[in-house]
């Protein structure tokens, strides 16, 4: 999220061009999933600066931009993080993969029941969800997602982990006091950090055939 339309297009834009670097870059097949998680950062915050011209509301970019915020990167994430991460880390990657799949779930449900709602408060944007135990499904959440990352037994998704985490609450203690969205800042952050990933195991690996005839 950032602070107008014009905004979250521009950072929108600069982030979707940052992922279809990764994905060029990327020579394994199991680093896609992460390597076009910018793609998806920024057509989520492209989908937002429609948000903000409608002002707000509860229309189909809402939940659009609901749906990638919540159950989509919930399970996007840690999946990424599985198939990307060395061979003895992935058995304990099973258990935020799992907390993402319980919490994707609960929040799809949740999209499906109940309206999602924009709401424009000054330089920040806020969405109304209706979810049971709130609070659970924060931990779930952020364990699925910043967890995979720390546990991921890779230096460089550790980083990412330690640099998303960083963000959030900042991001978060900024929107919490409705001053001004900075959350397109921070994935900007995660963008340029994952590109380096990418670059870091391009360099090392011989590359990998990712298309087939």
């Amino acid at each position: 999220m950032c602070w107008s339309a014009t905004a979250d297009l521009v950072a929108g834009a600069g982030v979707a061009v940052i992922g279809a670097a990764c994905v060029v870059r990327a020579r394994r097949r199991a680093d896609l999933p992460l390597a076009a998680l910018p793609l998806l950062l920024g057509a989520h915050q492209i989908v937002e600066a429609r948000v903000w011209d409608i002002g707000g509301g509860t229309g189909p970019a809402t939940v659009a931009w609901a749906v990638i915020a919540l159950p989509l990167l919930a399970v996007w994430v840690p999946a990424g993080v599985l198939c990307a991460a060395p061979a003895h880390a992935r058995r304990r990657l099973l258990f935020p993969l799992a907390a993402g799949a319980a919490t994707s779930a609960v929040l799809a449900h949740a999209l499906a029941v109940r309206p999602v709602r924009a709401e424009i408060r000054g330089h920040t944007m806020g969405y109304v969800v209706g979810l049971p135990r709130p609070e659970l499904v924060v931990v779930g959440y952020l364990f699925a997602t910043v967890g995979a990352l720390l546990i991921s037994g890779d230096r460089g998704l550790v980083l990412l982990g330690v640099l998303t985490g960083a963000c959030a609450a900042i991001c978060w203690v900024l929107w919490e006091t409705e001053f001004v969205s900075t959350w397109c800042a921070g994935a900007a952050v995660v963008s340029v950090t994952l590109l380096g990933w990418v670059n870091a195991r391009a360099a090392v690996a011989p590359p990998e055939r990712l298309h087939h005839k």
